[in-house]
């Protein structure tokens, strides 16, 4: 089961929530248009709904109790932070060059851990990319990227409220 916001093309899309314990929940839209649209529960707790006219980068929360709305916990995009409205990404966007890669035997891994935020001047994926032939030059073959999830604030170290599945903006744009 996917949970979190799949996007399915044709301005649709399927949100789905564990929250087994919970006894109502609704999908809050809130941008570009507002809206508040009843979720339904299977027997195993997942809360879904499929919704249309639902474009990439819609802003959503999931609503409990009629007044407590949180972001998705398994957003693919944050675009205005952990504790705001989540948004829609259409991954069929993404153009995959990978399909023929295949990773190098284990025992001959030589692993970089890459932090981000340090190792450019920029902190961003994009950044590190011109970087990666004088990683090989040393002889690394492989990257741990560290760290990724989503959390509020760098610079004052506060990690109150994160996404563990998320990474962290403006290190990555699901539009780049």
């Amino acid at each position: 089961m996917e949970i979190g916001a799949t996007y399915l093309g044709n301005n649709r899309c399927k949100f789905t929530i564990w929250a087994p314990l919970l006894e109502r929940v609704e999908l809050k839209i809130v941008e570009p248009e507002q809206g508040l649209i009843p979720m339904h529960q299977d027997e195993k707790g997942y809360w879904q709904v499929e919704v249309a006219n639902v474009f990439p980068d819609t802003r959503y929360f999931f609503q409990w109790n009629s007044d407590t709305s949180r972001p998705d916990p398994a957003s693919h995009y944050q675009p205005d932070g952990v504790h705001q409205a989540s948004a829609v990404v259409d991954h069929s966007r993404m153009n995959w060059q990978d399909g023929q890669w295949q990773a190098p035997d284990l025992a001959g891994w030589i692993i970089y851990e890459l932090h981000v935020g340090t190792f450019t001047p920029q902190g961003t994926f994009a950044a590190i990319i011109p970087r990666l032939p004088d990683l090989k030059t040393l002889g690394i073959n492989a990257i741990e990227i560290m760290p990724v999830s989503q959390f509020p604030a760098i610079a004052t170290g506060d990690t109150t409220g994160f996404i563990l599945l998320l990474c962290r903006i403006p290190m990555a744009d699901p539009r780049d």
